[in-house]
């Protein structure tokens, strides 16, 4: 599991809250959101990120959809509870339709979610995280 945490745990407008349960996106996506001046704390267990989340300190959470245990939704209502501001970009793999993006996951999401689809260029990914951001 990767975990970078800064050290500094004050608000940031460019820190970023990443989760996905393959090792390999959060170190390429970890790397090169750093390299472009963000500061990233990533999570391959949705479980350990939920625990270790302090509202406030994240501009924006990127989550995958599909992992282990609980679902990149699940995460994003737990996270929202905790911080009414915090945004959300999810990522997946698969086909939105097989990600069972029912009417009810809407309903309870509040908005019409922002969806990735994998695999996503580095360059898409910090487009989609800008256009959040600004």
């Amino acid at each position: 599991m990767i975990n970078h945490n800064s050290s500094n745990i004050s608000t940031n407008s460019n820190r970023i809250l990443l989760v996905d349960d393959e090792p390999d996106i959060t170190f390429s996506f970890n790397m090169f959101l750093e390299d472009n001046g963000f500061a990233v704390d990533s999570y391959n267990d949705p479980f350990v990120a939920l625990s270790s989340f302090k509202s406030g300190i994240y501009a924006i959470a990127i989550l995958d959809i599909r992992m282990p245990g609980m679902d990149g939704f699940e995460l994003s209502l737990k996270l929202r509870k905790a911080d009414n501001k915090l945004k959300i970009l999810f990522m997946t793999a698969y086909d939105v339709h097989e990600e069972g993006i029912n009417q009810f996951k809407l309903k309870m999401l509040e908005e019409k979610p922002i969806i990735l689809k994998k695999p996503i260029s580095l360059n898409d990914l910090m487009s989609k995280i800008k256009k959040e951001l600004s």
